[in-house]
């Protein structure tokens, strides 16, 4: 079949272009949505120009969002919020992926981050005459956890286990799980947020929207830990289509020898296991060394930087690319 392919400058124009078609319905991941995008371009300091490829051939369909940096370099469509990037719709066709390539023929430069599996960008773009390099730049942890909540817990390390337990019952938190979005508690969030150790918020309106967005859809778990009556510790959570993950938490410094972050994960994971029944549960990226506690497994996530050959802008960056390469792999003594 022929691939047609289509350039929109404009979320607008995607919207029509796509119908219900990047909708939550027909998109299982919350990063595919034609709602993220408009977000994450609305609060997220994406001063660039969107630019969207569209491939179809009659049956499958791939989009690609990308924003355009100046006239001829661009990166994904995301922020520090999207915690995994990639094509939406038909990912894996490589007939797609090249038409898509040869359609950016304009640009010099392209570059993607987060990606779990990079292969079929790399290959498709590579039979368009593209040069891919790829390199891993986070990590993503998670756990495919058992039905039953004790037994998750019992599977966790004895010391875990034993500072919840301790800390538990000195601290005396009286914590609130809310499924839908609220506004004290939401200020309570902030409240918490701003007694961290965190830097400030990337884009406060952002998360609201977000929050708010979610939680009018049921997938919202916001959980806040008070102690006598002020707000600790707090954690937001998104859980959907059997996958929970992990998006923020927080818990004030002045709190830290009462271990309330961990208290409160431990309620949080008895919620969503028990309530949820998750078949995946993620703890963003990153790879602090705390998340090897409440998780099992680690995967890469790789950034992919793309280059036209054909634009003259791309050969020095391309020249260091190789030179650094060569670098990296000379023999040694």
């Amino acid at each position: 079949m022929t691939v047609e392919v289509k350039l929109f400058q404009s979320l607008e124009d995607v919207g029509r272009e796509a119908g219900d078609q990047l909708a939550r319905a027909n998109q299982p991941s919350i990063y595919d949505r034609l709602n993220w995008f408009e977000m994450t371009a609305q609060h997220c300091g994406r001063a660039g120009r969107p630019l969207i490829a569209h491939a179809g051939d009659g049956e499958n369909v791939a989009w690609l969002f990308l924003c355009r940096q100046d006239g001829k370099a661009a990166e994904a469509l995301a922020s520090w919020y999207t915690l995994e990037f990639n094509l939406v719709g038909s990912r894996d066709s490589s007939e797609l992926i090249e038409t898509m390539a040869n359609s950016l023929h304009d640009l010099r430069h392209i570059q993607i981050a987060r990606v779990a599996n990079p292969e079929p960008i790399v290959a498709g773009f590579r039979a368009a005459g593209w040069k891919a390099f790829t390199a891993p730049c986070t990590v993503n942890w998670y756990i495919d956890p058992p039905a039953s909540f004790e037994q998750f817990w019992k599977e966790r390390p004895g010391k875990l286990r034993s500072t919840a337990k301790r800390k538990g019952k000195k601290a005396g938190l009286d914590i609130a799980i809310h499924r839908a979005f609220d506004e004290q508690a939401w200020a309570d969030y902030r409240a918490v947020y701003e007694q961290s150790w965190k830097p400030e918020e990337g884009s406060w309106p952002f998360l609201r929207a977000f929050a708010e967005s979610e939680g009018a859809a049921g997938t919202l778990r916001l959980g806040i830990a008070y102690r006598e009556g002020a707000p600790i510790a707090a954690q937001l959570w998104h859980v959907e289509n059997g996958r929970a993950t992990i998006h923020k938490l927080a818990y004030a410094e002045s709190a830290k020898q009462l271990s309330p972050g961990t208290i409160l994960s431990e309620a949080m994971f008895r919620h969503v296991i028990e309530q949820d029944r998750p078949r995946r549960i993620d703890y963003g990226t990153g790879d602090e060394s705390y998340k090897a506690d409440w998780m099992e497994h680690v995967r890469p996530l790789y950034a992919i930087d793309l280059y036209n050959p054909r634009r003259i802008g791309a050969w020095p960056a391309l020249a260091r690319k190789y030179l650094s390469g060569l670098v990296r792999h000379r023999p040694t003594d």
